[in-house]
């Protein structure tokens, strides 16, 4: 089972960013059995300022479950080298009685990106790449869309968003899960239309984070689930993490996702393996794993020693997490859909190798987000305060996660006063909902409902072909058209006449929340010159890019 998102929330719910999606989609009603709160796992002397403004979080956390509906989140804090809290919250599976704990595995999604960033600047420092060779020096038969591009493209490129592909760009090939192999997916990169400049700005990908995935194969000679569990997870100490579902055994401490079917239905979602691209978000880990993770960053790369008195080693150099750290691509900064969202407008805000770059409260963050089928997560660094906080549900709501994170937040550099973030954010994600129910009225206003499609439906049946994503075949099955896409188990569906020459495509697996809209277009024959889709609903996750689909009918021999 496979959905929307990917990777990446911004401030700001219903913003179009990576995934954007349910961070505000999720209900305002409490529907999910409130679980007993655990002891925390681990809770050492922590500083007075989260004594007296975290006395509550528990309550907090169980207020942010409820209100955007997530039956568990596990929260992890560090400062300073230490762990002071990490502890889970809630339910691994509704109906269930197993509860999150600081061990739950999570998939983590496109926190995984900082992974493969830190992958790369070791083979580098290794002398076996340099961040700014060109992707062809490695893999000569690399190609885009664009020649420039493709000559130019460089390997710090690829972890910075700014290439010229539009957002989400051939995510349909590997998002929900293809049949093709990472190459292939590369492979198919010469036929993903560049639609902006080459590093002109900034538009979220994560189809370069599967060439990213190949330069490190190519370089170590590893793959790269061998590479990151020998030179991330083992020197960080991250026992419990696993590279991606197929990993994961009966009777693991592990989260189930939950999505809301038809955007209104909370549902169990399978776990997903992601084998095409997992340099962009396979990996899980739970929380207590990923305080390692932040410590080492926040160290600047040092690791911890068996005892105080051992020799530092390092997982990169200083200099590397400084590249890491470095805006690469800025970003434009909005204003945010309602007024008390305000006080979370960044002054600066850009990307820089796998990690997002903004500040709050005079403090400059170090931040991702990762947004998987059912899971949703937030990786907060305060490098100068060496402090930290990750985030992760298994429900997808950004919200949560958001008010979570901003709630740690204020305790260390606001504590004069306690923001509800929580409210805050249930005002916005109902704004959002409001406003994609006002655009499918906008559409339902616009259609001539007693308009007939040009053809019979059998004559719009055939195999479609797009020049990046491959066929897509329409059949006539019991008097209705029913549409698939051929590398993706997942996308099945059947149309409906909307208006015209346009139908809509409703799909059986209703936690997709991606229906779309085909429109054909007819030469002056009458017969079929291209097909267009474009998601129905604004709250769709971008990752279903239908839009840069140019599905042209081909003949029953060029099918075969």
């Amino acid at each position: 089972m496979l959905k929307r998102r990917s990777f990446h929330y911004s401030f700001f719910p219903g913003t179009a960013s990576l995934c954007a999606l349910m961070a505000f989609a999720a209900a305002a009603s409490a529907q999910t059995p409130a679980a007993s709160v655990p002891a925390p796992d681990t809770v050492n002397t922590a500083p007075s300022t989260l004594q007296s403004q975290l006395q509550d979080f528990g309550a907090y956390v169980d207020s942010a479950r409820k209100t955007f509906d997530v039956p568990g989140i596990a929260v992890a804090i560090v400062e300073d080298g230490k762990v002071v809290m990490e502890q889970g919250f809630g339910l691994r599976e509704i109906g269930k009685p197993e509860a999150v704990d600081a061990h739950t595995l999570f998939a983590i999604a496109s926190n995984t990106k900082a992974f493969t960033a830190a992958a790369l600047q070791q083979l580098a420092e290794q002398g076996k790449l340099k961040m700014d060779d060109r992707v062809i020096d490695h893999l000569p038969w690399f190609r885009m869309s664009d020649p420039y591009v493709t000559h130019e493209m460089r390997i710090r490129d690829l972890l910075a968003h700014r290439s010229g592909l539009s957002l989400g760009a051939g995510d349909l090939l590997y998002w929900p899960p293809t049949s093709y192999t990472t190459k292939e997916v590369v492979e198919h990169l010469r036929d993903v239309p560049i639609k902006n400049g080459f590093r002109s700005g900034y538009a979220y990908d994560n189809i370069l984070f599967a060439v990213a995935t190949l330069v490190i194969e190519q370089a170590s000679g590893q793959s790269y689930a061998d590479y990151v569990r020998t030179h991330l997870f083992q020197p960080v100490g991250m026992d419990e993490s696993l590279i991606d579902k197929t990993y994961l055994k009966p009777g693991m401490d592990v989260a189930t996702g939950h999505a809301k079917a038809n955007f209104k239905n909370l549902e169990p979602v399978p776990p997903m393996a992601w084998l095409n691209d997992p340099g962009a978000g396979g990996i899980y880990a739970s929380v207590h794993d990923l305080a390692k993770w932040m410590n080492v960053q926040l160290a600047g790369g040092v690791l911890p020693g068996p005892d105080k008195d051992s020799k530092p080693t390092r997982l990169f150099s200083e200099d590397s997490q400084q590249q890491m750290w470095s805006m690469l691509t800025p970003i434009t900064i909005i204003k945010p859909p309602i007024p008390e969202l305000a006080p979370l407008t960044p002054h600066f805000y850009g990307y820089g190798e796998s990690w997002f770059l903004s500040d709050y409260r005079n403090q400059r963050l170090v931040w991702h987000t990762g947004g998987w089928p059912g899971m949703v997560s937030r990786i907060t660094l305060v490098p100068e305060l060496h402090l930290g906080v990750v985030v992760l549900t298994n429900q997808e709501s950004g919200a949560a996660f958001n008010a979570v994170t901003y709630r740690v937040l204020d305790a260390y550099l606001n504590p004069s006063q306690k923001t509800d973030w929580v409210a805050v954010y249930d005002k916005a994600v109902k704004k959002a909902k409001s406003k994609a129910d006002d655009s499918f009225a906008t559409h339902e206003k616009a259609r001539d409902k007693n308009s007939k499609p040009s053809l019979t439906l059998a004559n719009y049946a055939g195999t479609y072909r797009d020049p990046w994503y491959g066929d897509v075949v329409i059949s006539s099955e019991g008097g209705k058209l029913r549409l698939r896409f051929s590398k993706t188990a997942q996308l099945i569906g059947t149309l409906s006449p909307w208006q015209h020459d346009a139908f809509t495509v409703r799909w059986d697996d209703r936690a997709l929340n991606a229906d779309a809209f085909i429109s054909f277009s007819l030469d002056m024959d009458g017969h079929i010159r291209e097909a267009r889709m474009e998601p129905i609903s604004p709250l769709t996750d971008f990752s279903f890019d239908f839009q840069d689909l140019r599905l042209t009918p081909i003949r029953k021999a060029e099918a075969e």
